[in-house]
């Protein structure tokens, strides 16, 4: 198998640089904002006084007012959460804020992946009710889960579902579904997230409770929970538009103040980051996976009471156990993502012979780690993949990632619309879904997944292409542009991080670490020697002492070391020029 280097355009300016707006910003980030559609500074939305009103998202009435009997009535609440990141701060939000505001009984329940599934099904709810709740919310989930709540109603339990996923032809019958996607919602910022849409929630809860006279004093500041908003938020590969932008960049400035839950500031140490220093990235590489390892490898539950926890040496405690589950996860994630690239080369195609849609299967894969993988091979092959492991008996469960231009949760709808009864379940959004098959049936969808897509994309859109910012001269490669564009984001999906390109002699080049390549460059045409660092290279291609000259797509770093900090380049593609 062979895969083409990347298409290198640059990327298009969406509004004149030169606006009066933008006339006091160094040249190279005015441009970099006029990519983005920015023409003032002022669109970048940073203030919560700027964030969309509460009252537009369709449900929040609703939920809050049942929500100010069971505050009223002091009845017991369980939070129903989900196995990722954004669950898991989803979960940790909704049981803070809650408490904070001065609710009764508040406990949660994030379903098993292995053992129940995700969402609120009817067998999660018999879990459930031996808690004898009064309320279940979820986070993060719910919106297709019609047989659940049905559960829930008939034993007596009122249902507030919050969610973000897409809904299906059908709604649950819960007595409040907040979610901005759902029908008929005007709520515009269509991008929150799972723990933005619980957020919004106590937001309208605390002023109804205010009007109440509920508070004998100030009422709680809601602000201190963005760190987590923050987190969860970027975890989410959520679009960072002007709704979500104020969020994170709220969250990382209370991170950064040291303002943070002990338990994230824990994840960071263990991370081997400096709070002063995080930028929106690191929450998405760094934090977010060692959550992220609770749910794909054991239970979710020691990554929310991380965040819970008010003592910061217990949370530290938890966070090196979450990172040692992150070590095991890397191990089984590179063991099944060579297993599939050798699973791609025995079929001996190059770029235009693989399928349109990609589905991969191997009954010793991981359930927890095939979002991972799929991720990983999309990149490689710069298609919409599918990963499938083993289910319950008789069943494969798969995780699906796409490119841009195929929703993908679309895309198994039809399928499914297409062929009645092959898929046994699925849900998801544009980039990432979730599906059940029985395992007998795996070729029979693999060719109707391939056809869907055959059907959405031309084969051009398949052709890795890579976006930059253009070529940076060599004095605007410094210390100080490097630290504008650090503070000048929070960056994040679609409101990418700025990326350069350039051409360079290669002075240096040794492997770091198992697959890292730290080469010394020195742009064309100039003086300076630069470090840069391409993380897991190829070993079979680098290092190559032949090469003298290189093309890189990077992004400006700062590298701290023992007290120094230095300019580095951030290798985000190498090929030889």
């Amino acid at each position: 198998m062979s895969v083409s280097d990347p298409i290198i355009e640059q990327r298009p300016l969406l509004v004149d640089p030169a606006h009066p707006a933008l006339s006091a910003l160094d040249p190279v980030l005015a441009r970099i904002y006029a990519a983005r559609g920015i023409d003032d500074p002022v669109q970048l939305g940073r203030r919560l006084q700027e964030l969309l009103p509460d009252s537009q998202m369709l449900g929040i009435e609703a939920a809050v007012a049942r929500l100010l009997v069971a505050f009223e009535q002091q009845q017991s609440i369980l939070i129903v959460g989900d196995f990722d990141c954004d669950g898991a701060t989803s979960t940790a939000v909704a049981m803070l804020g809650l408490r904070m505001l001065g609710a009764g009984t508040v406990d949660y329940l994030v379903p098993n992946r292995f053992e129940y599934g995700y969402g609120l099904s009817p067998e999660i709810v018999d879990v459930a009710a031996t808690a004898s709740p009064d309320l279940l919310i979820t986070v993060d989930n719910g919106i297709s889960s019609i047989d659940g709540v049905e559960r829930a109603n008939a034993r007596g339990i009122d249902v507030i579902v919050t969610d973000h996923h897409l809904a299906g032809d059908a709604l649950p019958a819960a007595c409040a579904i907040v979610n901005p996607n759902q029908p008929g919602c005007d709520f515009i910022a269509k991008s929150t997230c799972g723990v933005g849409v619980i957020f919004y929630v106590l937001i309208a809860l605390r002023r109804a409770l205010q009007a109440r006279g509920w508070f004998k004093a100030q009422p709680p500041n809601l602000a201190n929970l963005l760190d987590l908003v923050a987190l969860g938020t970027v975890a989410d590969v959520v679009p960072l538009e002007r709704n979500n932008r104020a969020l994170v960049w709220q969250g990382m400035q209370r991170i950064r103040a040291g303002q943070a839950r002990p338990g994230l500031l824990a994840l960071i140490e263990v991370a081997g980051r400096r709070r002063e220093q995080l930028v929106a990235s690191d929450l998405g590489f760094a934090i977010a996976p060692r959550l992220n390892a609770a749910g794909r490898l054991e239970d979710m539950s020691i990554g929310i009471e991380c965040l819970l926890e008010d003592d910061y040496e217990r949370a530290l405690e938890m966070a090196r156990s979450l990172d040692d589950l992150n070590k095991e996860r890397r191990g089984i994630e590179q063991e099944m993502q060579q297993q599939a690239l050798e699973l791609l080369g025995q079929l001996s195609l190059n770029d235009r012979e693989l399928p349109f849609g990609l589905c991969l299967y191997d009954e010793a894969w991981h359930q927890g780690v095939i979002g991972i993988l799929a991720s990983r091979i999309k990149e490689r092959v710069h298609r919409p993949v599918i990963a499938f492991a083993p289910g319950d008996a008789g069943e494969i469960k798969g995780s699906a990632r796409s490119i841009s231009g195929f929703h993908i949760r679309d895309g198994l709808d039809a399928v499914a619309a297409k062929h009645p009864g092959l898929l046994k379940k699925f849900g998801g959004h544009a980039m990432a879904a979730g599906l059940t098959l029985a395992a007998d049936q795996l070729d029979r969808f693999r060719d109707a997944f391939d056809a869907e897509v055959r059907r959405q994309l031309q084969p051009e859109q398949l052709q890795w292409r890579v976006q930059t910012d253009g070529e940076l001269p060599e004095h605007a490669l410094n210390m100080a542009l490097a630290e504008e564009l650090r503070n000048a984001g929070p960056w994040g999906h679609q409101f990418p991080e700025p990326l350069f390109e350039g051409r360079f002699h290669l002075l240096q080049q040794r492997i770091v670490g198992q697959r890292h390549l730290k080469l010394v460059v020195m742009p064309e045409g100039g003086t300076l020697a630069l470090d840069a660092i391409a993380f897991n290279v190829d070993t079979l291609v680098w290092p190559d002492e032949s090469v003298q000259r290189v093309r890189l797509v990077y992004r400006l770093d700062i590298n701290e070391f023992r007290g120094q900090r230095t300019l580095q380049l951030m290798v985000d593609w190498i090929g030889v020029d």
